[in-house]
C-alpha cells in the first residue's frame, strides 16, 4: 500500500501568528449565528452587533463620485496614480474643517482608520512597551501580537508584555495612568467598545505623562464626530499634544463609507523621536513607509470625501450622523426603563449594557439571541475587561423592535 508522502518547504512562517486566538471575534459571532439558524426555525434575526451604517451614501458623494469617474473616462482628465498622502485639495479641507492647529501637510489619506491604526506599529520598535486600554478595539492587540512585542496568551486571557489600563465602572471607563513606563500608547474616544468619550483631565494627563516618559500616544479618533458632550473631539486640543500624539480618524461612520474606504491621520512635523543618539522624525518615517507600500486611496473616492466638505455635504453628513445619535438615546433611554445597567450612547453610537449577575458575556450573547432573536457583541471579545457586558450598535434600524423583544423577556 502507497503511502502519501508529504513535504514541507523549509520556508519558515511569523510565528508570532500561532499566538492568536483561531477566529477572531467577528468570525466567531458569526460561526454561532450560523449555527443556531441550523438548529432552530426563527423570526427575523435584528442585527445590532455590527459598527456598519446602513446608509445609503448621501447625494453629494454620489455626485462627487459619479463626477470623478467621468473624469478618468476623458483623455482630458484622466489621471493615473496619485500622491501617495493623498490629494492637496482633501488634505486641504480637511485642515481647514476639522482643525485648528493643523497643516494640511501633515495629513496622510488612507483606506480607512483600521489599516492606520494597525499598520502604524510598524514604524516603531518591537522592543517597545505597550499600553492598551481593556477593554478596547482587539486589533490595538492583535497587529501588536503579530509583530512580535507581546509574549504567549496567559492563562487570565492576557498577553504578557502588555501594560493593560482598566476601564471600569469605578473609573468611569477612563483609562488611567499606569505604575509602569510603557513607550507606545493606545487611546480612543469616543472608546470602542464602551461608547464613552475621554475627558480633558484624562487626556491631559496622557499628554503630559507621554512628554515626562518620551511616549507615543497613538489616538484612534473614529467616532469623534458623534460627540455631543463637552469632551474634546481631537487630542490636539491638548496642549503639547502635537509634540506626542499621532491621531487617526475616518469617514466610516460618519459618513457611511465603510464601503468606499477612506479615512486620514495626522503626524504633526513636532512629533520627533530619540533613538540610537538620533532624533527621527515619525512624520518623515511614515512618509517614507507609503511611499514604498501605497499607491494612495483612488481618487474617485478622495473627491467623494472632499465633497463631504461642501455646504450641502456638510448638512447631509449632520442629518446622517443625527439619525443615528437619535437611535442610540432611544436605546440608551429604553434599556434602562427596563431595569439595565448601560453606558454610552450619548458620544456615540454603541450602547455598553451590563450583563445581570454573575451571567458572562457570552452567556448572555446566547441568552439574546436565543430568546429575543437579537445578536449583539460579547463585552469579552474587546478584552478580558470587557467581560459582563455587550456592546450594542445603534447604527442598525430595528431599535424599537429590539426593545419590544427584550420587554417581553420579562
Amino acid at each position: 500500500m502507497n503511502k502519501e508522502i508529504i513535504l514541507f518547504a523549509m520556508t519558515k512562517i511569523n510565528h508570532h501568528f500561532q499566538k492568536l486566538s483561531k477566529e477572531d471575534l467577528f468570525q466567531e459571532i458569526e460561526k454561532r449565528v450560523a449555527a443556531y439558524k441550523e438548529k432552530a426555525s426563527t423570526p427575523h434575526l435584528l442585527n445590532l452587533s455590527v459598527g456598519d451604517p446602513a446608509g445609503p451614501l448621501c447625494p453629494s458623494v454620489i455626485d462627487a463620485l459619479t463626477a470623478a469617474s467621468k473624469e478618468l473616462g476623458d483623455k482630458n482628465t484622466f489621471r493615473g496614480y496619485g500622491p501617495s498622502n493623498g490629494y492637496l485639495f482633501l488634505r486641504e479641507k480637511i485642515a481647514q474643517n476639522e482643525y485648528k492647529n493643523i497643516s494640511a501637510d501633515e495629513i496622510f489619506i488612507s483606506d480607512g482608520a483600521s489599516s492606520d491604526i494597525s499598520n502604524l506599529q510598524e514604524i516603531f520598535s518591537i522592543d517597545n512597551r505597550l499600553a492598551i486600554p481593556d477593554p478596547s478595539y482587539p486589533a490595538y492587540v492583535d497587529v501588536n501580537v503579530m509583530a512580535g512585542r507581546t509574549r504567549p496568551l496567559l492563562k487570565t486571557g492576557k498577553y504578557g508584555g502588555i501594560t493593560y489600563l482598566p476601564c471600569t465602572e469605578e473609573n468611569n471607563f477612563q483609562p488611567e495612568i499606569p505604575n509602569a513606563q510603557v513607550d507606545l500608547i493606545y487611546l480612543s474616544s469616543p472608546c470602542n467598545p464602551t461608547g464613552v468619550a475621554l475627558t480633558k483631565e484624562t487626556l491631559t494627563e496622557w499628554v503630559n505623562y507621554a512628554k515626562k516618559n518620551h511616549a507615543v500616544i497613538l489616538f484612534d479618533g473614529t467616532y469623534e464626530s458623534f460627540i455631543t458632550s463637552t469632551a474634546p473631539r481631537s487630542i490636539y486640543e491638548i496642549e503639547g499634544a502635537k509634540q506626542v500624539a499621532i491621531e487617526v480618524r475616518s469617514f466610516s461612520k460618519s459618513a457611511g463609507f465603510t464601503g468606499l474606504r477612506c479615512g486620514y491621520t495626522v503626524i504633526p512635523h513636532e512629533l520627533k523621536v530619540q533613538d540610537a543618539g538620533a532624533i527621527h522624525s515619525l512624520h518623515a518615517l511614515w512618509k517614507r513607509r507609503l511611499e514604498t507600500k501605497s499607491n494612495g486611496v483612488s481618487y474617485p473616492v478622495q473627491k467623494a470625501a472632499a465633497a463631504l466638505f461642501t455646504v450641502e455635504g456638510k448638512k447631509e453628513m449632520k442629518e446622517m450622523i443625527a439619525t443615528y445619535q437619535e437611535r442610540a438615546k432611544t436605546l440608551l433611554e429604553g434599556l434602562k426603563s427596563l431595569g439595565y445597567t448601560v453606558y454610552g450612547g450619548v458620544d456615540s453610537p454603541y450602547i455598553w449594557c451590563k450583563t445581570p449577575p454573575k451571567i458572562h458575556s457570552w452567556e448572555f450573547f446566547n441568552f439574546l439571541l436565543e430568546n429575543t432573536h437579537i445578536i449583539s457583541i460579547p463585552g469579552v471579545g474587546f478584552g478580558m475587561g470587557g467581560d459582563g457586558y455587550i456592546r450594542l450598535s445603534a447604527f442598525a434600524e430595528p431599535v424599537i423592535e429590539s426593545l419590544t423583544r427584550i420587554k417581553n423577556l420579562a
